[in-house]
């Protein structure tokens, strides 16, 4: 386990220009964030080419956060490499969602339903500038991992949050604005669509057939073996059998757990040995691709989910939504997933 420091408390934002604030969609019943903290100018949405990153050190903001106007940090790590910090946890300096008192009542605006956009938004910062997660060792990964669960038991006890999202962007064309690596924590004051989805089909599934929709999934995956990418004694990652794109990768435990923060210390190891493998193996393939993964858990609102399956979703910049995909909302892979798998599988890493 990483030595730190006590993790600290937040301050209370009465800033309310910086607050986003939610909006209802009539017809679907989404929620859309209008996060005016993050604002641009018109000119900064023109397209300029090429989408590239600062690189330079002496440039980046997160090789010394406290100097560059980051608030102190609410979790460090230290390690005999790095006794100062190897990685720290800090309020994002331009948040989607901002703490504040109260939950946000809903009120109307016209036929629309809006809410303050109140919440948290954290990030998680390791410290060495140019070795992103898949060039880091199985400890350094761990860590990673380590202060993900704490920040999210953390913030899990807020009665206002409902759900947290953890997620990481690599690449600008995966949406970092930053080169230097880092994760996301987004706890917002609703149920996301998506995940409400994944939790209706995997009651209903269960319903039907009497087990875990993904408890299935797995051992199909592990018995078929095609669509294999990396296995160990707790954890399977495959390309889904139906993919939304190509080399689309998930990592599950392989015994039922519903909640990413419960899980036991001891599986912490395994999880990152399967996660830096992973990306790895999507980093020698690929030639260090943009891609994202977040973590879907069960949300923590009060009710409990027990026929949900907690999971790390991988997805490579390998394509762009065009019109078809943004007209359906179906998406379209180019490569069947064994035959992804069977590439991932045959990178020496």
């Amino acid at each position: 386990m990483p030595k730190k420091s006590g993790s600290k408390k937040y301050n209370i934002s009465n800033d309310h220009k910086r607050v986003s604030e939610l909006r209802q969609d009539l017809v679907t019943g989404d929620w859309i964030a209008i996060a005016t903290s993050r604002a641009r100018r018109p000119q900064e949405y023109a397209k300029k080419g090429g989408k590239e990153l600062e690189e330079d050190p002496a440039k980046c903001p997160f090789e010394d956060p406290q100097a560059h106007g980051n608030a102190p940090p609410l979790l460090v790590y230290k390690n005999k490499k790095h006794p100062d910090w190897s990685l720290q946890v800090i309020p994002n300096k331009y948040p989607a969602f901002t703490h504040m008192e109260g939950c946000g009542e809903i009120y109307e605006k016209g036929p629309y339903l809006v809410r303050d956009g109140r919440g948290y938004h954290e990030v998680i910062i390791t410290r060495d500038h140019k070795k992103h997660l898949a060039l880091l060792t199985i400890a350094n990964v761990a860590e990673v991992l380590t202060a993900y669960k704490e920040r999210y038991n953390a913030l899990k006890g807020d009665k206002c949050v409902k759900y947290i999202s953890i997620f990481h962007n690599h690449g600008a064309d995966a949406g970092a604005s930053l080169f230097h690596p880092h994760s996301q924590l987004i706890a917002v004051p609703f149920i996301p669509s998506d995940i409400h989805r994944s939790l209706v089909g995997s009651n209903m599934y269960f319903r039907k057939n009497g087990e875990c929709v993904h408890c299935a999934m797995i051992r199909w995956e592990i018995e078929d073996k095609k669509r294999l990418v990396f296995e160990n004694e707790m954890f399977v990652a495959f390309c889904p059998f139906v993919s939304r794109s190509a080399f689309e990768i998930r990592i599950f435990p392989k015994d039922h757990r519903a909640y990413f923060e419960n899980l036991p210390d001891d599986y912490i190891s395994q999880l990152a040995d399967a996660l830096r493998a992973t990306l790895a193996k999507l980093n020698k393939l690929l030639n260090d691709p943009a891609y994202n993964f977040f973590v879907h858990t069960a949300p923590v609102d009060g009710p409990k989910y027990p026929n949900y399956h907690w999971h790390i979703e991988v997805l490579p910049k390998t394509a762009v939504w065009a019109g078809f995909e943004l007209g359906t909302g179906m998406e379209i892979s180019t490569i069947e997933p064994q035959k992804a798998a069977k590439f991932l599988r045959d990178v020496k890493i």
